[in-house]
């Protein structure tokens, strides 16, 4: 009896590392070093700002981004598809649209209509009787897989990412650990109606913000974590250079209030086990075969950023309460308060916005 318990502890063993060490898996990962991450001092120092966040509740998860029509009113798109708009006061919300996909980033052009980047969908339009239009699904004949964020420049130009050409984002995890340049960055021509790719090889592209003046578009390249400006004027036209590099946690979205201040959303820190992993290819292979409570996840923190037209810091907004409005995917400025996506809420979020750090 022993000998055959035994035998079946050894062949499980055996077939457990057999798994660990062969199983096929979806990724090719490659071998990175990710810079030291910052330490949680100086203009990163760790505080409470984010802890004056007000919920405003929203009838679905994961409310990712924030836009607002000219009426003031509040939009917003959750996990299952459904936009809501809520009015001007933040209240009364009611669904406006659904995608059928999952609606990530949002903005309204100048003639009114709701643009949406959705990971499922493509490049969207909303007219403002909700009906929805498919203005993109691929450009040069790789469609998109993960729409994910934009703007929209002043001539009618969107500017916006698909994070990675090759996994869904349902399959985001595997994006990072991976750490092949996936992502693209890309212009749509509204008079054209054709998408064009402007950047190539990006570590999950995300969020997109054209500056006041219209000379360039900033693009976080969240897998690398940083912010890189794609000059659109000027003699650099056409140039990318690294606006902000090694930042302390993800960058998700970003946005221009118009005057001075780009808001970046931090959605989680920096996990030093996934950077631990980074230049080991082998072992990402094995972590993905874990059960994905054994792998690297994201932990509960709020994290955000203001910063100016040079890639200086001049906001440090954080929480790292258990009660913390986790998981910031966006940050919008609207008359006077801050207004909060997140992957992590049944809410969006608002504050007044505060007044320089730095």
């Amino acid at each position: 009896m022993k000998r055959k318990i035994l035998r079946a502890l050894l062949i499980l063993i055996v077939g457990l590392l057999a798994y660990l060490l062969f199983w096929p898996v979806p990724i090719n990962p490659a071998a990175w070093t990710p810079p030291p991450a910052p330490e949680l001092t100086g203009i990163y120092a760790q505080n409470s700002e984010l802890a004056r966040v007000e919920r405003l509740p929203v009838d679905g998860d994961k409310p990712e981004d924030v836009a607002f029509d000219q009426e003031d009113r509040i939009y917003t798109g959750t996990e299952d598809g459904r936009i809501f708009r809520f009015q001007a006061d933040g209240k009364q919300p009611q669904v406006f649209a659904n995608t059928g996909g999952r609606p990530l980033g949002l903005i309204f052009d100048r003639d009114g209509n709701l643009i949406v980047a959705d990971a499922v969908k493509g490049l969207l339009t909303i007219n403002r009787d909700g009906n929805i239009s498919v203005l993109s699904t691929e450009a040069e004949g790789v469609p998109f897989r993960c729409t994910n964020d934009l703007d929209v420049a002043a001539d009618g130009t969107i500017y916006f990412t698909d994070a990675t050409y090759k996994f869904p984002l349902t399959q985001l995890k595997a994006d990072l650990l991976e750490h092949q340049p996936n992502g693209r960055f890309l212009a749509y021509d509204p008079r054209t109606k054709q998408a064009k790719v402007l950047l190539r090889d990006l570590y999950f592209a995300n969020g997109v913000a054209v500056s006041p003046d219209q000379s360039f578009v900033l693009v976080n390249d969240t897998g690398a974590y940083r912010v890189r400006r794609y000059w659109l004027t000027g003699p650099k036209q056409g140039q990318v250079e690294i606006f902000l590099d090694n930042l302390p946690g993800f960058p998700d979205g970003i946005s221009s209030n118009g005057r001075d201040t780009f808001w970046l959303a931090l959605v989680n820190r920096r996990d030093s086990a996934l950077d631990a992993l980074q230049p080991h290819p082998f072992l990402k292979k094995l972590v993905w075969r874990l059960p994905n409570f054994l792998q690297p996840n994201i932990k509960r923190y709020a994290f955000a950023l203001g910063l100016d037209a040079n890639g200086k810091v001049t906001h440090n907004l954080q929480d790292p309460s258990p009660q913390c409005f986790t998981q910031i995917a966006n940050v919008v400025e609207h008359k006077g308060a801050l207004y909060f996506g997140s992957i992590g809420e049944r809410a969006i979020g608002r504050m007044p916005v505060p007044g320089p750090h730095f």
